[in-house]
């Protein structure tokens, strides 16, 4: 596991997330998500989703997968944003990425993601990190490309039917994967 570090300044203090986390990051990320708390910040979903991002037991399966780590970021002991990492045979798989709406824009999701990528690269000896994010979310995949992620043009269909995913509020949802290569 990763023990946690501590930056200089105002940086924010990694670790790896244990169960007793659990409700805190599952009120995490449907803040950073769903719902009216979520239009504070720029990754909403509450456009295009309703209901649930995730749930107590998702989240504690995530902690529990080997090979995967849920890295939360902190300062104070305060949560201010997460996101999982794990290994797979092509490489890691990014995702439950979430910030604070009211912290978004202000260069902890770049942190966030840095340290995530060394992770994979450092500690794992992988050369690339993939993830899924919803194709309607341009905004989104605009800001990864940013960080040097390219668009595959593959595709995955949404979960529709299964409200462990959130309810659909249009009919022409899917996910696009994207890739970096390190």
């Amino acid at each position: 596991m990763f023990a946690a570090e501590t930056a200089p300044g105002a940086e924010p203090t990694f670790r790896t997330a244990g169960a007793d986390d659990v409700p805190a990051l599952v009120a995490l990320v449907e803040s950073a998500y769903r719902g009216e708390a979520s239009r504070a910040g720029w990754t909403t979903e509450a456009h295009l989703l309703a209901g649930q991002r995730t749930d107590a037991d998702g989240v504690a399966e995530v902690i529990a997968r080997p090979d995967s780590v849920l890295l939360v970021a902190e300062r104070g002991g305060e949560l201010l944003a997460c996101c999982h990492v794990q290994r797979r045979p092509a490489g890691a798989y990014f995702g439950m990425f979430s910030v604070r709406p009211e912290l978004q824009g202000g260069g902890l999701g770049r942190a966030v993601l840095a340290r995530a990528e060394r992770i994979a690269r450092e500690q794992w000896g992988l050369s690339r990190m993939e993830m899924t994010v919803i194709a309607q979310r341009e905004d989104l995949i605009a800001w990864y490309e940013r960080r040097g992620y390219r668009r595959t043009g593959e595709f995955e269909p949404f979960p529709y039917g299964d409200e462990r995913f959130g309810i659909p509020l249009r009919d022409d949802l899917r996910f696009e994967r994207l890739v970096k290569a390190f």
